[in-house]
């Protein structure tokens, strides 16, 4: 045993916007998810993650075993003010998987046609409108499927 306790103290790193490493450093005690443990120690703009390292061992005063990043996140998104770790979306099936169908055209609709008929939906499901995410989303990924299928390739 060490100071407070730990067998080992642990660190953990996160890029930033900035392609730098954001580090924390866990030696009273590991990380926990409920409720989240913020780290003892945190700093950023490590250009490398060796260097970042060194940084969180000298903030703890001993040698450090990597954990897994995701914590290191966890602490990014609770000082933006975010939930830790965000519950996954599951995304609601849609009724039709066949593009033309949930645009509501046949398969020998013109391309202005898909356009009009994408624009229409898309002003009636958009989130902005009211609408839901999930609708609008599946409105995009129909519209670009017929796309792609007739430019071979995705506008």
């Amino acid at each position: 045993m060490t100071r407070a306790g730990l067998t080992r103290g642990v660190f953990a790193l996160a890029r930033t916007k900035r392609k730098r490493f954001i580090w924390c450093a866990w030696w009273t005690g590991e990380p926990t998810a409920k409720p989240f443990r913020a780290p003892d120690a945190w700093g950023g703009g490590a250009f490398t993650r060796e260097e970042a390292q060194v940084l969180a061992e000298r903030a703890a005063g001993r040698p450090l075993t990597p954990i897994d990043d995701h914590w290191a996140g966890a602490w990014k998104r609770s000082l933006a003010g975010l939930e830790p770790f965000p519950k996954q979306r599951v995304r609601a099936p849609t009724t039709s998987t066949d593009p033309y169908v949930l645009l509501g055209l046949t398969s020998t609709a013109t391309v202005e046609e898909v356009k009009r008929a994408f624009r229409a939906r898309a002003l009636a499901h958009h989130p902005d409108q009211g609408g839901s995410a999930d609708e609008f989303m599946a409105t995009k990924r129909a519209y670009d499927a017929i796309i792609k299928r007739r430019h071979g390739r995705a506008r």
